[in-house]
């Protein structure tokens, strides 16, 4: 199959036509032709006023429900909502029933996304149904295709636990997550301890949860080695800790999620439960420190850390609502609003190294694996720009910048 997209301006800074604005002839998956005025004839055009391309976006914490969740999101849906948001690549959580914590598990999630233009990879759980008593099959998971090891929003209770599942997977190169949150610190609460957990009346976790957390794992990596990736910090003090981890030379990674970068916890107050989000909403001290480290390298990518609810869970009272927001739909458009958009595609494509996921730059030769959409348009983010099963998102009524028209991978076409 051609295809022909037409007067797209190109940002990809290890490209010879990064800022410059061409035609992209797409051949058999292949990018066989990059040029300005192309007289080319091809099955298929896309022309858009504005219309920028980039390397393909990489999210690495999104969730759907399939299997046991249906009811959520399924994986036809979700896939395809991903690819009309501008996602190549995703990495999914292990919460599903039953839990992605066997070889099996990894290769029939990868089975069912087969034909799909975005690239499905399993995080596989790090214990046994993500118990926290006993490690999975990691080796034969990664065997079968998984992309890294954590246990989806639930924290390494038992440090012994996390040294040895550190130890044995530097046999195989695997990658161990482990989510910020000290159990018995965070106790109860339910949003950030500060002054809207008290004016409020809800239950707060403190900032110390987090970090206790993490000091606690960064000592354990230090002893052992191997690789630990740290998803969604949340606080001044965690990017603190990590830029010091980093000097000593220790592998470790982490992400931030794209809400905690848009909102403090002055967004609580009206008991919108699309606010409940773990980390929680910090104050605007994190949420400053987190653009600044994300901004100077430190946090190594962001993610929408994509969670669909369905309405039972959360059209309910705040305490008894269940964690999670939908990030997909709203991901460049929050960052966008932010960040300049040169800045926005570096933090949607950066961590899949990390991940093992391949990178192709938009250069003549290599495989098509883009990313279309159209900067600077602002509105105001409703229902009707959610493609997802569940409504769940944080960002509805707020006004964001830019929107996504698809992507491109290999053969395979999914636009808006």
């Amino acid at each position: 199959m051609k295809l022909l997209v037409k007067s797209a301006h190109i940002i990809d800074p290890q490209s010879e036509f990064h800022n410059k604005q061409v035609d992209i002839l797409i051949e058999d998956g292949i990018l066989k032709k990059i040029g300005p005025s192309l007289k080319v004839k091809a099955e298929k055009e896309i022309k858009k006023e504005r219309l920028h391309v980039s390397r393909g976006w990489f999210d690495s914490s999104v969730s759907f429900g399939e299997p046991g969740f249906e009811e959520r999101e399924t994986l036809q849906n979700g896939l395809d909502t991903a690819a009309k948001c501008g996602f190549t690549d995703i990495c999914l959580n292990p919460d599903s029933l039953p839990v992605t914590d066997s070889r099996s598990a990894v290769g029939s999630l990868i089975a069912a996304a087969q034909g799909q233009p975005v690239n499905l990879k399993p995080t596989g759980a790090l214990t046994v149904k993500s118990e926290g008593v006993d490690l999975a099959e990691l080796f034969d998971m990664q065997n079968a295709g998984a992309a890294s090891f954590g246990d989806y929003k639930k924290a390494v209770k038992n440090p012994n636990l996390l040294k040895i599942a550190l130890q044995y997977a530097q046999n195989f190169g695997g990658l161990i997550q482990s989510f910020p949150q000290e159990d018995k610190i965070a106790g109860k609460g339910q949003v950030n301890e500060h002054y809207y957990s008290t004016s409020l009346g809800l239950k707060g976790i403190p900032n110390l949860a987090e970090e206790l957390q993490i000091t606690r794992d960064l000592y354990i990596l230090e002893y052992t080695g191997g690789k630990l990736h740290i998803p969604t910090i949340s606080t001044k003090k965690a990017v603190q800790l990590i830029k010091e981890a980093k000097k000593k030379g220790l592998d470790v990674t982490c992400s931030v999620a794209i809400h905690n970068l848009f909102f403090t916890d002055e967004r609580l107050q009206e008991f919108d439960t699309n606010a409940k989000v773990l980390p929680p909403l910090r104050i605007d001290e994190d949420l400053k420190a987190l653009r600044k480290g994300l901004k100077d390298g430190v946090i190594d990518m962001v993610t929408s850390d994509h969670r669909p609810m369905d309405i039972e869970h959360k059209k309910v009272e705040f305490e008894n609502a269940s964690y999670g927001t939908i990030g997909l739909e709203s991901a460049f458009g929050a960052l966008a609003g932010i960040f300049s958009t040169e800045d926005t595609v570096k933090f949607l494509t950066s961590g899949k190294d990390r991940f093992k996921i391949k990178n192709p730059a938009i250069m003549e030769g290599e495989e098509a694996k883009i990313s279309l959409f159209i900067p600077g348009e602002k509105y105001t983010f409703s229902s009707k720009d959610i493609l997802s099963t569940s409504h769940n998102s944080i960002f509805l009524d707020h006004s964001l910048s830019g929107k996504t028209l698809g992507i491109i991978a290999g053969n395979n076409l999914n636009i808006k």
